[in-house]
């Protein structure tokens, strides 16, 4: 097709063929075909050229997405440039961008035909899970192409590059498990092969001239597993004995230095094959076991700080005369750079407004929804976002001295800080540790009294079959199931443990604004004088000078095409605005502002010519099936709001809460603090909240779910994530993490069943080989299959209402 011979007409409203979004009257026409907009017609043109209109029939309708114009002329700078590439070379260059876009098998179609829109594209590989794309492409030669003209030719099919501060301060790194599953490696191939050398002693086929070859063999390929496989148990219990604590894995590494230093000994001086095929085969389902755990949703970030949330460069005014700018990393930001905000861009650093108006939400950093003007000369924070056009700011301190940064500062943010909850493994291994060692040194000492030539077999024999090694098997793969159950749900945990602190919540602590609120704008009841056709007329003539969002609500309520000139029009902030129509003085704002003193509360007024007609109330929108969510868990919790805004909402919110459940005006710091005198009261408490204002309090609680409208994108630190749609669902998520532990506990009643009856053996000093080999590979399948069964039982009694 010629793109250029195509004929273009205005076609009727109709769904748009690249991206499904509905077209309006002027909508675009080509080839037979309706776009809503220049940029989805350019892409269809683009593939068209390139014969990959394929990409439209590998979904439904709407698999396209609109291309946004991007702004990459930081690409341009080497510093950024060489900190976001995977590999360079004099000719070639490697780079991974994320891609939120990616949704469908089309998403995959394209991006891996990138080659065929552009020769300098070499290679594309999508990892779809992650919502990642790894580019090889040619920078230098012939048709080569920059950073910045491959970001932008992503951003021209529609999927534009989400690149952060985070992309370049590579701190955290994606977790890797290569050195995890080099041990499973190893362990499985020693574990495999211990094995047939034992097979002949499990069959009675016994050849006294291969039993001590096979005995040796074993012997030496059981090293590597006990203190390569195994060194993460030593590392582990050394950590664990520091801090003056026993965990789980100390019971489990003395069974293994036991079974092996016992397995040495028969080989050595009694010429038997010893324990070294169930000692090899259980450490390899172990550290399975480690992986199932530590394999978690790689695409989320829980641990973000403002270095996701910060753009990745910003426009400096270089030369203040000529208007001429640069843009520079925003690392490089120093006090007294003049910068260029435009609408919709974060403001990096705390500043002074010099040339413009402010329109700045503040809602991520304070919790307040509606945003705040700022005139010339006012100090404005970072974290704030400008709403407005464009403006000029003069930076007064650097970024990591700014008000948001500092929000990290508090004890509450540091790393490693250990939870105040304690696992159910690390409950069961003080105790169990105690108590094997204990019937150990008895049954010693009973030996000692009665037949002093079985007190090594019943000393170690005690220690080998009391490992909780079934527990520590069954423990990961019960939670690693709940954690994928929750995420196919759209609760996606930091690690399988937050299940069972979810378990032993009692409190729990909900933000307002964009928690229990949405952050979509309120609709808008009018009080008072019904308003004629002329009033409204010149109502909707005063408001559209003004950009503030209840303005922009109020015109949309308003719904008057017709506008009449306005005349000594005055704004005056946090008070409203006034102007003349048509000889008449109308105001419009606060109730001091129009006059009406003896009238409260936070809705706009309106008076016309000091006339009060009426006000204006905007309704706050909270989320679908949240009366019933909160009541329900009125009767199993301690229920708590806090937000930043003020306290108008109280009414509607003590359907739910009690008044002295209640906080309002809350700063950041405030939010912590209130966390922290709850569980200074013994309170286990889980908090749920949005935005940066509410990163503090998140990461002090127990368990801190971050709420989002898109999980891909922006929350703060925290212990989960939450599709803002689930909140309705919290109910059933807190009942499944209470049954999954239950799980967990009765699987523990049953390994200590097979302790029992393995004891029963060890006890009398006769425990054989093949006893062992027998029990320990039966005893942790049965609980691999008690564990699975289980989280799928109390997945259909809890979450298949979901």
């Amino acid at each position: 097709m010629n793109s250029s011979t195509a004929s273009l007409s205005i076609a009727a409203p109709t769904h748009c063929y690249h991206c499904g979004n509905d077209c309006a009257e002027d909508a675009l026409h080509l080839d037979d075909k309706t776009f809503c907009c220049e940029g989805c017609k350019t892409v269809y043109e683009l593939l068209a050229d390139h014969e990959l209109c394929g990409y439209y029939s590998l979904g439904k309708s709407g698999i396209g997405t609109s291309p946004s114009l991007a702004r990459f002329e930081f690409l341009d700078h080497a510093e950024i440039s060489d900190s976001l590439l995977d590999f360079q070379n004099d000719t070639q260059a490697k780079v991974t961008f994320y891609l939120p876009a990616i949704h469908c098998s089309s998403c995959l179609y394209l991006l891996e035909h990138l080659p065929r829109l552009h020769p300098a594209v070499l290679t594309s590989r999508v990892d779809f899970m992650k919502k990642q794309v790894s580019i090889l492409y040619r920078k230098t030669g012939e048709s080569p192409i920059s950073l910045r003209e491959l970001a932008e030719l992503l951003a021209s099919v529609g999927y534009e590059p989400l690149i952060s501060l985070q992309d370049v301060v590579k701190e955290q790194q994606n977790p890797t498990y290569r050195n995890l599953l080099t041990r499973i490696g190893v362990a499985g191939f020693c574990a495999g092969n211990i094995m047939l050398f034992s097979f002949p002693e499990y069959l009675g086929l016994e050849d006294d001239s291969y039993k001590v070859l096979f005995g040796w063999l074993s012997l030496i390929l059981s090293l590597p597993v006990v203190f390569y496989s195994g060194g993460g148990y030593f590392e582990s219990v050394y950590k664990s004995l520091r801090a003056g604590r026993l965990n789980l894995d100390f019971p489990i590494l003395l069974g293994i230095l036991v079974a092996w230093g016992r397995s040495v000994y028969e080989v050595l001086f009694l010429q038997q094959n010893g324990y070294f095929d169930s000692l090899t085969g259980l450490t390899f389902f172990l550290l399975a076991g480690q992986w199932f755990q530590q394999k978690s949703y790689a695409f989320l970030s829980f641990e973000r700080d403002y270095k996701s949330y910060f753009p990745l460069a910003v426009t400096r005014i270089k030369n203040f005369l000529t208007a001429e700018t640069e843009s520079i990393p925003v690392q490089q930001l120093r006090r007294g750079d003049r910068i260029r905000i435009r609408h919709g861009e974060l403001i990096p650093a705390d500043s002074l407004l010099y040339r413009g108006t402010g329109l700045i939400d503040y809602s991520f950093v304070t919790g307040e929804a509606a945003p705040e003007s700022r005139t010339v000369g006012e100090l404005i924070y970072a974290g704030g976002r400008q709403l407005g056009d464009s403006v000029e700011l003069e930076v007064l301190k650097d970024v990591s001295q700014s008000y948001l940064t500092q929000l990290w500062n508090h004890t509450a943010f540091a790393k490693g800080q250990e939870s105040r909850l304690k696992s159910f493994a690390d409950q069961v291994g003080k105790y169990f540790t105690i108590s094997v060692l204990t019937l150990a040194t008895l049954t010693a000492l009973y030996w000692y009294v009665y037949d002093p030539s079985k007190i090594l077999n019943a000393f170690t024999a005690v220690l080998i079959i009391a490992c909780p090694c079934a527990l520590a098997l069954s423990y990961p793969f019960a939670l690693g199931h709940g954690m994928r159950m929750l995420g196919q749900k759209k609760l996606y945990l930091k690690n399988a443990e937050v299940i069972e602190h979810i378990a032993q919540c009692d409190t729990l602590v909900f933000d307002k604004t964009g928690t229990l609120s949405t952050t979509e704008v309120s609709p808008i009841q009018y009080q008072g004088e019904p308003l004629t056709a002329a009033e409204r007329v010149a109502l909707a003539s005063l408001v559209e000078h003004s950009t503030h969002p209840i303005s922009v609500k109020l015109l949309e309520y308003l719904q008057q095409s017709t506008r009449k000139p306005v005349t000594g029009f005055e704004a005056v902030t946090g008070m409203g605005l006034s102007g003349v129509v048509d000889t008449h003085v109308l105001k419009f704002g606060s109730a001091a502002w129009v006059g009406a003193l003896d009238r409260e509360g936070s809705a706009s007024f309106f008076s016309i010519d000091g006339q009060m007609k009426g006000a204006f109330q905007l309704v706050h929108q909270y989320r679908d099936g949240l009366d019933e969510t909160l009541t329900q868990l009125a009767h199993s919790y301690e229920l708590y709001v806090l937000s930043g805004d003020s306290d108008t909402e109280k009414r509607t919110l003590s359907r739910w809460f009690p008044s002295d459940h209640m906080a309002f005006r809350m700063k950041p710091e405030d939010k912590l603090a209130f966390i922290q005198t709850l569980q200074q009261q013994g309170k286990k408490v889980m908090m749920l909240g949005d935005g940066l204002n509410d990163a503090g309090a998140l990461k002090q609680a127990d368990v801190g779910i971050a709420l989002t409208d898109n999980t891909l994108h922006f929350s703060p630190a925290s212990d989960a994530i939450l599709e803002a749609s689930q909140l309705k669902n919290v109910g059933h998520f807190l009942k499944f993490s209470r049954t999954g532990l239950k799980v967990i506990q009765f699987s523990f009643l049953i390994s200590l069943v097979y302790n029992f009856i393995g004891l029963s053996y060890g006890l009398t000093g006769n425990l054989a080989p093949i006893v062992a080999a027998i029990l320990m590979p039966v005893s942790s399948a049965s609980m691999l299959f008690i564990a699975i069964t289980g989280m799928h039982w109390a997945r259909r009694r809890e979450l298949a209402r979901v």
